[in-house]
């Protein structure tokens, strides 16, 4: 007997809550094997193809490219096995429902190599039983197969949809069910559209998933029921803002509270004071004009914060409520540094980079002042100073700003560095980097002279302690062994967290990568 298993849209690391559809590499009918990428999605760190970690034929798949799904939404469904009959092998791929009954006997379990978080190498688990909120009227039972074409944006099944219609027709069951494992909703309610940018199309209802119709009834009877929350995210957002997501009805697949509904709520709650303020007299309100602030917001561009803009912003904020934050500068006169640049490139073998000498001055610092390779467990009330120093860099891409990570950039020397600089910053470029070279970053540095700018003062990556910032490097002025020269001159800033350090150990690192700059030879006493 056949068994139409779904592939839900898996956490894919570090902390992401959603990802953007960006590609499906098949099509409903297709016969996918296991581990075979089937679409690629995007998300805040970069773009991945996603494997399947079921093999057999595609009865359905959820959301158009450019949707936006949460971890834990459906992404396809598999009939997996060989079917039981000839009638069943004809409708498992038109059906956008899983079967209820368990994978064929005597056949091997398919299992996927490629281990998912949340997807393994065993067995599908056993089926649970359907949760209802206290005071649903439906009767106990399951709920039996709507009509689906297999394609995106399937119907829901009989009344846990609102749609009203009965269950228990004959062209509604299942194959091989009796009529007993069929229930009639004893009360179906009214249907309940659920549309609206960013939301994910309609979907199959699942047995062992809460029934919630969305409706502000409902989140009144959510009191002693599961919360429809899949985003860790959201319930950030709702901890922050003091809201109780028991009493939110979510706008998303379900009843799905949404990282919107969160803002829409919050928002309500900040302007309620001035909405029940009383009247100053018994004259009726004036009509709006057409300056009200309304009118203006409509008439501007808005524009989501998602993908790589939105996991930006959500950072930067962070990093501006928790880091208490201070910076320092100095010029620095890196003449010196740009011939010795220019005499190893000159004897041969791959080309030094100027970032990847940046880099080896950072790394000889940070061995010098270790604090700044730390990050703060304000849980524990602890400064946790980091062993291996692994250097990220900023670098600005279509996509927007993304920070690649050199792992244990301590050990690596400048070819090394050079090497490493050049292939992230090639995947940067071209949107191929990793979860894993995105994230585990202790140092950050910011050469942001590119854009032709002296000094900056930027914002710290959160949960790092400090920044290094570069301008660019120009002809200036400047006194050079007693006489006015023109030199090749650099404004170096430092960003830190002044939790893990005072201005004594932060201006001892800056001062340190300036003599480098200045004195490449100085860095032999650490070499």
């Amino acid at each position: 007997m056949a068994q139409v298993l779904e592939f839900k849209l898996p956490d894919l690391g570090e902390g992401l809550t959603e990802a953007e559809i960006v590609r499906w590499l098949v099509q409903v009918g297709d016969v996918v094997a296991v581990d075979q990428p089937v679409v690629e999605v995007e998300t805040a760190k970069a773009m991945v193809e996603v494997p399947c970690p079921y093999g057999g034929v595609v009865t359905a798949r959820y959301g158009e490219e450019g949707t936006e799904l949460p971890v834990g939404s459906p992404l396809l469904t598999v009939a997996v096995g060989a079917p039981a009959s000839g009638a069943l092998a004809s409708d498992a791929p038109a059906s956008g429902a899983r079967a209820s009954g368990t994978p064929a006997s005597g056949g091997e379990d398919e299992g996927s190599g490629n281990v998912l978080v949340g997807y393994g190498t065993q067995a599908p688990p056993a089926r649970r039983g359907r949760l209802r909120p206290p005071g649903a009227g439906a009767a106990p039972g399951r709920r039996s197969s709507g009509s689906s074409d297999g394609g995106p944006g399937s119907g829901r099944h009989g009344s846990a949809a609102g749609a009203g219609a009965g269950v228990g027709s004959a062209g509604s069951r299942r194959a091989g069910l009796p009529d007993a494992d069929l229930a009639v909703a004893a009360a179906p309610t009214a249907p309940t559209t659920l549309a609206g940018p960013g939301t994910a199309p309609s979907r199959p209802v699942r047995d062992d998933e809460p029934v919630v119709d969305g409706t502000g009834a409902d989140a009144g009877r959510r009191a002693d029921g599961p919360v429809p929350v899949i985003s860790p995210l959201v319930r950030r957002l709702a901890r922050e803002n003091g809201l109780d997501l028991r009493e939110l009805a979510g706008s998303g697949p379900d009843g799905l509270i949404t990282r919107a509904d969160v803002e829409h709520a919050a928002r309500a709650v900040a302007s309620a004071p001035t909405a029940a303020r009383p009247p100053q007299s018994a004259a009726p309100a004036p009509a709006p004009t057409s300056t009200s602030t309304t009118s203006t917001h409509a008439r501007g561009t808005r524009v989501p914060l998602k993908g790589v803009r939105g996991a930006v912003a959500d950072k930067l904020s962070r990093s501006r409520r928790e880091i208490p934050d201070a910076t320092c500068w100095v010029d620095a006169d890196a003449t010196e540094l740009m011939h010795a640049r220019v005499r190893m490139n000159e004897a041969g073998g791959p080309k030094i980079s100027l970032l990847a000498l940046l880099a080896r001055i950072c790394t000889a610092a940070l061995a010098r002042f270790p604090e700044l390779n730390s990050t703060v467990d304000m849980d524990a009330r602890e400064v946790v100073r980091l062993d291996a120093v692994h250097l990220g860099f900023a670098a600005q891409t279509e996509r927007g700003l993304v920070v690649p990570v050199v792992k244990d950039a301590h050990t690596r020397d400048a070819e090394s560095l050079s090497a490493e600089f050049a292939r992230l910053t090639e995947a940067a470029r071209t949107g191929t980097l990793t979860p894993a070279e995105l994230t585990g970053g202790t140092f950050t540095l910011n050469n942001y002279g590119v854009f032709g700018v002296d000094g900056s003062t930027p914002i710290i990556n959160h949960p790092e302690a400090a920044m290094l910032g570069v301008g660019r490097i120009v002809p200036k002025p400047w006194v050079h062994e007693g006489e006015l020269a023109v030199r090749q001159v650099v404004q170096l800033s430092l960003t830190f967290d002044h939790r893990v350090c005072d201005g004594g150990t932060a201006g001892g690192f800056l001062r340190y990568v300036a003599d480098c700059v200045e004195q490449p030879a100085v860095l032999l006493r650490t070499l």
